[in-house]
């Protein structure tokens, strides 16, 4: 049988297809906005007759009403990182959390600890080979189409085929639903006086030639406003958007000069509007990997002068970041963080790069703490955190003391709180801590 055979002969609905589920199946979905929403939808229509599906997803961009209370007999989820539409359930019950850096979750499914019945896909038409391209979302959903028992793919001409390991042939998939539903978009994040202010500190420590990895929101769109004056950026990253694109555009990010993939972006999944899309569509200069390579803090070290940029949700003065919870709720996740600030430690020349806001609650609280909240879990190690980047400054953290840290870190925290934040630090050590010399 030809390819065109098979693909023909596997093509069903939706709602046939999602009958392979079973009640007390592990379900896993493509990620983020790859996320293949028809495929989905079929599954929830079929809630009144499964119990206990374990759905497994990272950033969810769909709906997520497999997560609302109504389906908590059918559905169980096991969240990766938590979203919007998922992370009340992670919080009251109806599903939980998995701590894993985002490299290493493809072996959660490939050693065994979460084996998948059911992967749910989003991909591109075959090309004359047969093969389909996973599209804006390599990352963990390659691998795990590698172990499952059933694949099922929906096939949509309006997702991008993207070039690198990005494929899979038609005689690997067991079911077929052709779609041509817009893809999940991500419209461009607002951004204020705050994030531009972040932007310009951390594009200071953007050097010509460097290696970029940018996480998502405001504060990396703002970094990408004030790189037009630099030259030969390159492009190793989790992900990216249309600020990329239009830097690219311009002649900034070329790439050249990069140790590995020298001439091509890499990344392991895309968010952002169609015209990231098109961008990226059957693209030569663009190379999607699943993130266990993308990730891998070995791999990102190759490339000189990595500056990763991620965010927080708060920093204490020893330099601990909590970026994935607010106090004991799960807010986000770990996701990449880890991965890059490693990698960029490896790089010679790297830079790791915390920014957040000085402020949260619309400048009624400190992101800058004496101490993390109750209940928090630290993201990343304070012997990780290289620059922690505010509106109000840059402090430099590595190889530094922990007083001289404080003090670093006090100076870049709104001007409202210094002295609070110095008195409460003063506080927890008994005495005088912040203004006795280390060792005396």
């Amino acid at each position: 049988m030809n390819w065109k055979s098979e693909y023909s002969a596997k093509v069903v609905s939706a709602d046939k297809a999602l009958k392979v589920v079973k009640s007390g199946d592990r379900v896993v979905l493509a990620h983020a906005c790859g996320e293949p929403l028809d495929l989905v939808a079929a599954l929830v229509g079929r809630a009144a007759d499964l119990r206990g599906v374990e759905i497994v997803h990272m950033v969810a961009m769909g709906a997520g009403e497999y997560a609302k209370p109504e389906y908590a007999e059918s559905f169980y989820h096991n969240s990766l990182f938590t979203g919007a539409s998922t992370r009340a359930a992670v919080n009251e019950g109806r599903g939980d959390y998995t701590p894993v850096f985002f490299h290493e979750i493809p072996d959660l499914f490939l050693k065994g600890y979460l084996p998948p019945d059911v992967v749910l896909v989003h991909l591109s038409p075959p090309d004359r080979h047969g093969f389909c391209s996973f599209g804006i979302s390599v990352d963990y959903t390659k691998p795990a189409t590698s172990v499952a028992k059933t694949v099922i793919a929906q096939v949509n001409p309006n997702m991008p085929r993207t070039h690198g390991d990005s494929f899979i042939h038609i005689s690997d998939i067991d079911y077929i639903v052709e779609s041509e539903q817009p893809i999940i978009e991500l419209p461009p994040p607002k951004m204020g006086p705050v994030e531009e202010a972040i932007g310009r500190n951390i594009a200071s420590l953007v050097d010509d030639g460097s290696c970029l990895q940018l996480g998502i929101g405001g504060i990396p769109d703002a970094v990408l406003l004030f790189l037009h004056e630099k030259n030969d950026l390159g492009i190793h990253t989790e992900m990216f958007s249309e600020g990329v694109v239009e830097l690219y555009e311009q002649g900034v990010i070329t790439n050249r000069c990069k140790a590995i993939h020298t001439d091509k972006m890499v990344a392991t999944f895309l968010m952002g509007t169609r015209r990231l899309y098109d961008f990226v569509d059957d693209n030569p200069a663009v190379n999607m990997f699943p993130v266990d390579y993308i990730n891998d803090p070995y791999v990102i070290g190759q490339n000189d002068k990595v500056v990763a940029i991620n965010s927080a949700i708060e920093v204490d003065l020893m330099g601990q970041v909590v970026a994935d919870s607010i106090g004991p709720l799960q807010f986000t996740g770990i996701g990449g963080q880890v991965d890059f600030m490693r990698g960029a430690a490896r790089s010679r020349g790297g830079k790791a790069v915390i920014a957040l806001p000085s402020t949260a609650r619309h400048g009624e609280v400190s992101r800058i703490v004496a101490r993390i909240a109750d209940g928090a879990a630290v993201t990343t190690m304070r012997a990780d955190v290289d620059y922690v980047v505010t509106e109000h400054g840059i402090a430099k953290l590595k190889g530094k003391m922990l007083r001289d840290r404080a003090r670093a870190l006090l100076a870049i925290a709104d001007p409202r709180f210094r002295d609070q934040i110095a008195d409460e630090i003063d506080r927890l050590h008994g005495g005088d801590w912040l203004t006795t010399r280390q060792g005396a």
